[in-house]
């Protein structure tokens, strides 16, 4: 029988000192790390970038197929890809957690074991945060601390007409996957037939233990590459270009043959009647950067096998459309995830 320890047999204090007894830190940015009221972060002059995020059990994530380890891996990845996303250098995360007494202690150095390995291999610090109690479930808030060259940082809101659209990777897997757990949950739920995921590593991959796009950011630096917007795609590329459109007040061109998605995962999505292209338009969580560059910029990207140039951008009053394999024009529409619908 596993060891279980009872969380309340520390205290709040006890449990903080026991989950950050081994917490190093990597950045000279960090000056004071946990244990105090407040950690003391100084950039030395570079700009300081914040997003924070919020994981729910039952909302974004089901713990019937999500180990803790993978659980604590993800909720970190899912906040350094937003510092990424403004083209920023993540340096430092706090985490607040809440959990009913179903969890044990153990089950907590699970969920931090999969925090440190993100920690170390996106070399972030983690600098503090805080533990309560929950009435039911497990909530997850993290907050990320990036860096950036002043005024280097990328936005949302500045695509401009001819440039053109890009993202990283390949994209549908993390749906794909989800979609494969969620149907052996309700097998196992009404015959007790254990999983069968078919060998579906990949698209199971993508959804459990996603990384963010840390050597695509890199890669612009090297290559003395300016995105003219940037998003991380969580709710689905359609919904997150739609976000750039909007926010730039520019329209768009995307084209269905140039859409990035990895065979295996295409054959899988064929064999359960789904259509490759709505899982990359509509899944969400991979995790994937979408960016528009000038054009002149384009002899820069065309060589990196991670970048796929999808379509273009275009007035605000041309809408924004899809152009299918047949050559067909279709309106682009958000139908990505959306956790406030009933």
């Amino acid at each position: 029988m596993e060891e279980r320890t009872e969380i309340s047999s520390l205290g709040e204090f006890g449990l903080i000192d026991h989950l950050t007894a081994n917490n190093e830190t990597k950045n000279a940015s960090t000056i004071l790390s946990t244990g105090d009221d407040g950690a003391v972060i100084d950039h030395f002059g570079r700009q300081t970038v914040i997003s924070t995020d919020l994981l729910l059990e039952g909302i974004h994530f089901d713990l019937s197929y999500t180990p803790l380890k993978h659980l604590g891996y993800k909720a970190v990845v899912v906040n350094v890809s937003d510092i990424y996303a403004m083209n920023a250098t993540p340096t430092q995360i706090v985490i607040s957690l809440a959990f009913s007494n179903r969890f044990s202690l153990e089950a907590l150095d699970e969920f931090y074991a999969g925090v440190y390995a993100a920690c170390e291999t996106y070399g972030v610090d983690l600098v503090g945060g805080d533990t309560s109690t929950s009435q039911r479930g497990f909530v997850i808030s993290i907050t990320a601390i990036g860096e950036v060259a002043p005024d280097a940082y990328v936005k949302r809101s500045t695509a401009k007409d001819k440039d053109l659209v890009c993202v990283s990777g390949e994209l549908g897997g993390s749906f794909l996957g989800l979609t494969l757990l969620e149907r052996e949950k309700k097998i196992f739920e009404q015959t007790g037939a254990q999983p069968d995921l078919e060998g579906q590593a990949y698209i199971v991959g993508r959804l459990l233990k996603p990384e963010a796009r840390k050597d695509i950011v890199e890669y612009f630096a090297e290559a003395g590459i300016m995105p003219t917007s940037m998003i991380d795609i969580s709710d689905g590329l359609s919904s997150d270009l739609l976000h750039i459109c909007k926010q730039s007040n520019v329209g768009c061109v995307l084209y269905e043959d140039k859409l990035p998605f990895n065979e295996e995962a295409k054959e899988f999505a064929y064999k359960l009647q789904l259509d490759p292209t709505a899982c990359a338009l509509s899944g969400g969580e991979d995790y994937e950067l979408l960016f528009t560059i000038a054009q002149a910029d384009y002899e820069k990207i065309k060589l990196n096998p991670s970048i796929s140039v999808i379509g273009y951008i275009t007035d605000a009053s041309e809408g924004e459309h899809l152009i299918t394999r047949a050559g067909n024009k279709h309106a682009l529409i958000a139908q990505g995830w959306n956790h406030l619908a009933k």
